[in-house]
């Protein structure tokens, strides 16, 4: 998978992306990060890249011209996807990240200050993302939200694929709870059926527990869940719950 950012800020993508799990996968070439700068794109002297809107307001307005040339530049293979960070755009989930994983290049365009011009949405093909009803400063926070989250579910990603596949949200379902040593923290103890070493209860007990902690925390997820259709082995502890109808 080939990332290429457009940024103002580069050195914010290239350090996160150096770091940790999603580091190791830029380091194995699994993944790999280019990032842009609109900047040196600027046909101003000053490498200015945003100006006052027309019509007044407060801000500062990106310009079309730095960002179009940034974007072109970019060598795009056939498989690609290009998104654009906006408000306005389809908020990002699992399932869209799954779906972006399947391609051999995302190209991704941050920006900065009071907004677009305008213009710069109607880049052909673009595809309009948000990661949540809130403001962020600029796009790079969102860039990397989607680097990370589709870096895992590519193949050698983070190492085990069982990892991403038990994940929250990979089967409509929050993750189960972890435990680890001690097995007694403060009077605090890890369930008996985790020691046992019988690895089929205690993979029915995750998955009943997902389903409680789905439920509790996140009912409409919980919702999704029960409309979607379910294995042998979900049902019967759905019937085991008084959950299953």
């Amino acid at each position: 998978m080939k990332f290429d950012v457009i940024t103002l800020f580069p050195e914010i993508i290239e350090n996160y992306c150096s770091a940790s799990v999603i580091g190791r996968a830029f380091k194995q070439e699994i993944v790999s990060v280019n990032t842009v700068n609109p900047r040196d794109f600027s046909t101003d002297k000053h490498k200015k890249v945003d100006d006052t809107p027309y019509g007044g307001g407060a801000g500062m307005v990106l310009m079309c011209q730095p960002f179009y040339d940034a974007y072109d530049s970019v060598k795009k293979l056939e498989n690609c996807a290009s998104i654009i960070f906006t408000p306005q755009g389809k908020p990002f989930n699992q399932e869209m990240g799954k779906n972006l994983s399947t391609k051999d290049q995302i190209i991704s365009i941050c920006g900065h200050y009071e907004g677009y011009d305008e213009r710069i949405r109607q880049i052909p093909g673009l595809i309009e993302v948000s990661i949540g009803d809130f403001v962020l400063t600029g796009g790079e926070l969102a860039a990397l939200c989607v680097i990370d989250a589709v870096t895992r579910l590519i193949p050698g990603g983070i190492g085990k694929e069982e990892s991403a596949e038990e994940d929250s949200f990979s089967e409509d379902l929050l993750e189960y709870p972890h435990y680890t040593r001690p097995n007694d923290f403060r009077g605090m103890k890890v369930p008996d059926v985790l020691l046992s070493g019988n690895h089929q209860e205690i993979a029915k007990w995750r998955k009943k527990q997902a389903i409680l902690r789905t439920q509790a925390k996140r009912p409409d997820l919980f919702e999704k869940f029960m409309q979607r259709e379910h294995t042998k082995e979900e049902k019967a502890i759905l019937k085991e719950l008084n959950l299953w109808i």
